[in-house]
């Protein structure tokens, strides 16, 4: 699988990962819990390696750690959680539970969600980096209205990665924070890689242009996620499943030719008129 280099250390991540929002939440169903064991076999065993997941997302940190502890696969995985809660303290007992829901030893990436209180979260994200207790430090969001707060919080210079949403249904984050991201040496984890299921809707029962082969191209999930990890300031995109065999198809997304910027116009001008 293609890889990308983080800026501030110059580690190199898979360019597909996995979100665990909604598709993680299954408590303690076996049966759920049997198939996202597969899923996260599958994404292991096709060179995935970010897990993102959140408080937010209800059980989803705990049957991750669950799960990758009795595949063997904790420690090799690049994890990334977040802050969701106001005030110093929650935010301390916070970040301690998910390192410990993930069973992650020390979070790789710990983030504030979606900006929640993020004034008072980024001094102690410093000190626990400082201390070695997570390795990278970030901020979330998933939509435009915040942009202009993004990038102020970006221009102070104190993360190492930015959570953000990008795809071809939501593509505002290219003019101005992806570059901001990319001049600034920032990591970016590509969010919301297909708006939700909407561009699945949009382009459902039509087949993929011939011209798609060129770039290895076999479903539309590759599609969408060859566009987005080919943009030069994406680091990694976390699409999110709870079937095998869309771990595998997502996977492919990551190998393989990558459009060079004429073919990613001609990929975006094709979806946008279907």
């Amino acid at each position: 699988m293609h890889t990308r280099a983080i800026p501030a250390s110059g580690e190199r991540l898979p360019v597909i990962g996995v979100g665990t929002w909604q598709t993680f939440d299954v408590g303690g169903d076996p049966a759920a819990r049997a198939a996202l064991q597969e899923v996260l076999r599958t994404f292991f065993a096709g060179g995935g390696r970010v897990v993102d997941s959140s408080p937010m997302y209800g059980s989803s940190e705990s049957v991750v750690g669950d799960l990758c502890q009795g595949l063997g696969i904790c420690e090799p995985l690049f994890m990334a959680s977040k802050i969701y809660t106001r005030g110093r303290e929650e935010g301390l007992r916070g970040m301690q539970r998910s390192i410990e829901r993930m069973r992650a030893g020390r979070m790789d990436l710990m983030q504030v969600h979606n900006l929640l209180d993020v004034e008072t979260h980024t001094p102690t994200l410093r000190e626990w980096k400082a201390a070695k207790r997570v390795r990278y430090i970030g901020i979330t969001h998933y939509t435009s209205s915040v942009y202009p707060e993004v990038e102020r919080l970006l221009k102070t210079k104190q993360y190492d990665f930015l959570q953000i949403n990008y795809s071809l249904g939501e593509a505002e984050s290219e003019k101005r924070v992806l570059p901001l991201a990319q001049e600034l040496g920032v990591a970016v984890i590509a969010n919301r890689p297909f708006a939700e299921g909407a561009l699945f809707r949009q382009v459902r029962g039509k087949p993929l242009p011939a011209w798609a082969a060129e770039l290895g191209i076999a479903s539309w999930a590759q599609f969408f996620l060859k566009w987005i990890v080919s943009h030069p300031a994406v680091t990694c995109a976390i699409p999110g499943t709870g079937k095998p065999e869309h771990m595998a198809d997502n996977l492919q997304g990551g190998f393989g030719p990558l459009p060079d910027a004429a073919q990613r116009a001609r990929m975006a001008q094709h979806y946008a008129a279907l």
